[in-house]
């Protein structure tokens, strides 16, 4: 009996270990990276879809799908990616939105880019304004996919409305926040390519281009209504980002939609065959690896800057570029107060309080003028400049503290000597 047992331990062992090394076919589906919390408020982790990118050396690129629920974006990444609907993404036909938070496909598309062997992820987003999710919510995944990605498919149904233009306001921010710094030459990340996909019934009439371009007109406020103000300026930003954005239109594959899973390309419109493969050629033709204050990620890197966005936006309410700047200049800040320190210590004593002062100035200047040159943001760098001043002057004070110690020492002993 003892024996019958320890073979059954033995092939339980084995079980276990041949399901935990996973083979690069255990990668070829779809994973979670980003999970809703039970209030749809706030997002964390899933680690699972997470070994699927840490495996990977070379530099990675993202391109990710938004919009709104319904809109078939998993459908559109399983036709980018040549899987079916019951190899590659959940496809829904319901009510309820089939992806939670947000999606990988574990088995990256790889592409050399510039001579630069890059693999390419996909990332299928849970689409707003669903019932029961918060605009918070909805936020906080357009902000994660708008920063992760290097392109970013905004994937809409028929035509562009104002509130398709609004969502687009934190990727405004962060364009203006980060992407072209006030001072130095790295950029904390480049900035996702924006491809306006819209998917219409006929593609008669006016092009994509000249529909996106007459959505960013200025619309008339006569009444002066602040939200009519506030898209205006975001419409500002997105012409301005023009270079960084292009428009493409695709026709509806069928019109039985609900039996597009079942049908092989044969069956599907001719048309869109053609405007789909157009499609994959343009966002390879776009796509960049990702690149973070000045080099490309592999993907412990890029799980890593995951985490570190992740943070930022759970803090406080609304998710916030400010929160994003702190991030990318915590590191900043640490080295220019270090650098305060370093030049501190070296002060000869004894020193007299008028001498210490001026040491302390000048050595102050120099880490504000190394985090001038170094910072990131343009607005919200105010913040950190200001907790740098802070903790340079804590510092004196322990350095003063420290200093008239060291001067009643030297008394003592002259003192004691005397």
């Amino acid at each position: 009996m003892k024996i019958s047992r320890w073979i059954l331990f033995y092939w339980l062992f084995l079980c276990v270990f041949a399901s935990g090394s996973l083979s690069i076919d255990n990668f070829n589906r779809a994973f979670p990276i980003i999970e809703p919390d039970p209030n749809h408020t706030k997002l964390h982790l899933a680690s699972e879809g997470l070994e699927a990118i840490k495996r990977i050396t070379n530099p990675i690129a993202a391109v990710a799908v938004i919009g709104p629920y319904r809109s078939g974006k998993s459908f559109l990444l399983n036709q980018l990616l040549s899987l079916s609907c019951y190899e590659g993404f959940g496809v829904g036909h319901m009510r309820d939105t089939k992806t939670k938070g947000i999606w990988v496909w574990g088995t990256p598309v790889e592409l050399d880019i510039n001579g630069v062997k890059t693999s390419v992820f996909y990332l299928d987003t849970e689409g707003f304004e669903s019932i029961g999710k918060s605009n918070v919510y909805d936020d906080r995944i357009f902000a994660l996919a708008t920063v992760l990605s290097s392109v970013l498919i905004y994937n809409l149904p028929e035509t562009i409305r104002e509130a398709d233009i609004s969502r687009l306001s934190f990727a405004v921010e962060l364009a203006e926040e980060f992407y072209g710094r006030v001072k130095g030459q790295d950029v904390a990340f480049e900035p996702a390519k924006l491809l306006w996909l819209i998917q219409r019934d006929f593609l008669q009439g006016k092009s994509v281009q000249e529909m996106v371009n007459e959505a960013l007109q200025h619309v008339p406020n006569n009444d002066g209504d602040r939200n009519i103000d506030q898209v205006n300026q975001i419409r500002d930003s997105l012409a301005i980002m023009g270079d960084n954005s292009t428009a493409f239109s695709l026709p509806q594959p069928h019109l039985l939609r609900t039996k597009l899973c079942d049908m092989k390309d044969g069956e599907l419109d001719l048309v869109y065959v053609k405007k789909r493969d157009q499609l994959k050629e343009l966002v390879a033709s776009i796509i960049r690896p990702k690149i973070v204050q000045g080099r490309t990620l592999n993907g412990k890197e890029f799980v890593a800057f995951l985490e570190q966005i992740l943070e930022a936006l759970n803090k406080g309410e609304i998710p916030s570029t400010g929160s994003l700047v702190e991030v990318f200049n915590k590191g900043i800040l640490e080295r220019c107060l270090k650098l305060y320190s370093e030049m501190m210590a070296k002060l000869p004593l004894p020193l007299s309080e008028k001498s210490l002062q001026n040491v302390h100035e000048n050595s102050k200047g120099e880490a504000m003028k190394s985090f001038d040159e170094q910072h990131f943001g343009r607005h919200h760098a105010k913040r950190s400049v200001m907790q740098l001043d802070e903790e340079i002057e804590k510092a004196s004070c322990n350095a003063t503290k420290i200093l008239s110690r060291s001067v009643l020492d030297l008394q003592r002993q002259i003192t004691s000597f005397a």
